[in-house]
């Protein structure tokens, strides 16, 4: 299983990805989690990233793209992963393309965790209180709701003309959300 999780910033993408990565046994990739774990680390790259990071910017493509190149082609990835936080863009999408391409394999299913924007706000400004991420400003927050609108949903459209699309309603308790992306899984596996 191939799988891309999308959605807007604080749509628990991270946490729907841990329980779907582990009911098929393959590696949840998150681009935030290795952009986190550079940062931490100190590493050129990380040092890179938190300048973007810390201005509610997305990190530039060719630095993304090949961390995440390099994290597809590792044994645990070879059975499928699941990527959340990439593709954010048109062009990755065509990066990711070619990455997956290269495998000899396809992707086989994109789902879209789908949420009101006002109550993402407020659940980003909690989580940023309780996890003590000082950059989680609302300010801040609402720009990233703004880019993801600008420059990650055009990728909807173009998974959706690919036939690969499943929308999940985002907003719930987080096991009531994992039984309805599931549900949605079964259904593209029987089709």
């Amino acid at each position: 299983m191939r799988l891309i999780l999308m959605g807007p910033p604080g749509a628990g993408k991270g946490t729907q990805a841990k329980f779907v990565a582990a009911r098929f046994g393959i590696p949840a990739i998150s681009t935030g989690d290795i952009f986190r774990a550079n940062v931490s680390q100190g590493t050129p790259l990380g040092v890179e990233a938190k300048r973007y990071m810390d201005a509610g910017e997305y990190v530039p493509d060719e630095v993304t793209n090949s961390m995440v190149a390099n994290r597809i082609t590792e044994p645990d990835a070879q059975p499928g992963f699941l990527l959340d936080g990439y593709p954010r863009t048109l062009a990755q999408v065509e990066e990711l393309d070619s990455m997956i391409a290269s495998t000899g394999h396809a992707l086989d299913v994109v789902v879209v965790l789908t949420a009101d924007e006002n109550v993402l706000v407020q659940r980003l400004l909690a989580r940023a209180v309780t996890e003590g991420r000082a950059d989680d400003t609302e300010d801040v927050i609402r720009r990233r709701q703004e880019i993801y609108g600008e420059q990650t949903a055009p990728l909807i459209d173009v998974y959706r003309g690919r036939g690969l699309l499943v929308e999940v309603d985002g907003l719930g308790e987080v096991d009531e959300i994992t039984g309805r992306i599931f549900a949605a899984l079964a259904d593209v596996h029987q089709s």
